[in-house]
């Protein structure tokens, strides 16, 4: 059944205008009125509703019944991630989200290929947010993955990810741990921040700074990962 992202709050026996681009949606599709569609906000759970009118530019639905359905992974995870080449951001942003990743800080690193500030800065942002939002619709997650304004290491290691007690990053250093003996000896279910070099990792530096600040350093194995691929090998360990 089609699904629609819609921030609006919702509740059983209502008649909602969709917003633009979930309404552009239903008309790409070609959807008709009578047709069952299910909705979700974010918030939790999710909603079946019905089209009833449709217009040039409009879509109108009755919200019918809610469904506590979550599709959420068991380990909330936070990722944290160097700024790399555009397509490559998109391409992790909707796998993360697929995988089930709660929120994705961009990083300005001393190696990041990428490099944004104001307006372009707040563009990107909703572009990947955009990204995020049709990664749930497709997936069947009802939650949508955050992506946060870019920030500097400095700041991170700073102020951490308030939701993530257990904080890691990925290091080629061999006296890293395996992710899996570093998962096996967690204590609790505290969710995750998982740090994340761009293309060319981490500076030493920086890799020297994290430790400092408490993060434990894991590894993924003998193999160079691309700076797309290794956050999200990592996500699907932590979330299964």
């Amino acid at each position: 059944m089609p699904r629609f992202h819609v921030p609006l709050p919702l509740s059983p026996d209502l008649r909602l205008a969709l917003p633009p681009g979930a309404a552009r949606h239903v008309q790409v599709l070609r959807l008709q009125p009578g047709e069952a569609i299910t909705l979700f906000n974010g918030e939790g759970g999710e909603w079946s509703a019905v089209i009833e009118r449709m217009a040039r530019s409009e879509v109108e639905v009755w919200v019918e019944a809610h469904q506590a359905i979550e599709r959420e992974a068991a380990c909330a995870v936070h990722l944290a991630v160097g700024l790399m080449a555009a397509e490559r951001m998109d391409w992790l942003v909707e796998k993360a989200t697929e995988l089930g990743a709660v929120s994705l800080t961009p990083l300005l690193l001393a190696r990041s290929s990428l490099r944004l500030s104001g307006e372009r800065a707040a563009k990107k942002r909703a572009h990947w947010q955009a990204v995020a939002v049709a990664a749930s619709e497709q997936c069947g997650r009802n939650r949508v993955l955050q992506v946060r304004e870019q920030r500097h290491l400095a700041d991170l290691l700073a102020q951490g990810e308030p939701a993530a007690a257990w904080r890691a990053l990925l290091s080629l250093d061999g006296d890293a741990t395996p992710l899996r003996d570093a998962m096996a000896a967690r204590v609790g279910d505290a969710g995750v921040c998982l740090l994340s070099g761009p293309e060319g990792g981490l500076s030493p530096q920086e890799e020297a700074a994290a430790r400092a600040a408490g993060w434990l350093p894991v590894s993924l194995g003998t193999r160079v990962l691309r700076a797309e691929t290794a956050p999200l090998a990592a996500l699907a360990l932590l979330s299964s």
